[in-house]
């Protein structure tokens, strides 16, 4: 199965990449992080972990391990700041 993830705004600066393709063994956004584990280093894995961080399947804000169908966009984004 595979999907895409995207990464914005200070989570794509860290990572230095905008989106990355995976091809995943599952279908559930725990195998998308497991894959993400495997590639990141340190530092861009505590960034994608940190607290605050949300993720979007598809544009939708989802919690826990959501199911994913191939194709699907998986999103990173970093905690909002105010001004």
């Amino acid at each position: 199965m595979n999907v895409t993830v995207r990464f914005f705004a200070s989570l794509r600066e860290v990572i230095d990449h905008e989106t990355m393709d995976l091809q995943l063994p599952g279908s559930t956004l725990a195998s998308v992080r497991d894959q993400l584990r495997c590639r990141l280093d340190a530092t861009q894995w505590e960034a994608i972990c940190a607290a605050g961080v949300q993720v979007a399947v598809n544009q939708r804000i989802v919690r826990g391990d959501a199911a994913l169908a191939s194709g699907d966009e998986v999103a990173f984004l970093p905690p909002v700041t105010g001004g």
